[in-house]
């Protein structure tokens, strides 16, 4: 029995969007990590190394996720910064304090929920139910960050 050929012509789409948004947020928490100041700094500067890792290994199965679609996954710098809706501004020493920081940091980790969560919509019209899989579980990792930053804000997650 031949299978049926799945049209997922916006899950891919939508993938990419996490690839350049992922890209664009891993640079942002490395400028965190490097310009961060304060009382928590010996807490927060290992921790912004594990959220780059969190999202570098989500970077790396959605890229090949793409391809195994048929896609062409973003691949350079000028693909992802055209693409991503994050922001790229630099930041320097002292501009920010650690909590200005943080909550720049749960804004953006707020907008990749968003972006995981029109994936599963996309991937559910599509019926694309192993990407949606994947998302599903990005989603989780995602709130659960944003659960953390919140705490930390002294935020409630859905604030």
């Amino acid at each position: 029995m031949m299978s049926k050929q799945v049209n997922n012509s916006k899950t891919l789409v939508q993938l990419n969007q996490l690839l350049a948004d992922l890209t664009q947020l891993q640079n942002n928490i490395q400028q965190i990590h490097w310009y961060m100041r304060g009382k928590n700094f010996f807490h927060l500067h290992p921790l912004m190394d594990e959220y780059k890792e969190i999202l570098g290994n989500q970077l790396d199965e959605l890229a090949e996720r793409l391809i195994a679609l048929g896609g062409s996954p973003f691949a350079t710098i000028a693909e992802f910064s055209a693409h991503t809706k994050l922001p790229d501004e630099k930041i320097a020493f002292n501009q920010f304090t650690l909590a200005e920081l943080m909550d720049k940091l749960l804004s953006e980790f707020k907008y990749l929920k968003e972006q995981y969560q029109i994936g599963i919509d996309v991937t559910d019209q599509e019926k694309d139910f192993p990407t949606q899989d994947i998302l599903n579980g990005y989603k989780r990792e995602t709130e659960k960050v944003i659960w953390m930053v919140s705490a930390y804000l002294n935020k409630g997650p859905l604030e």
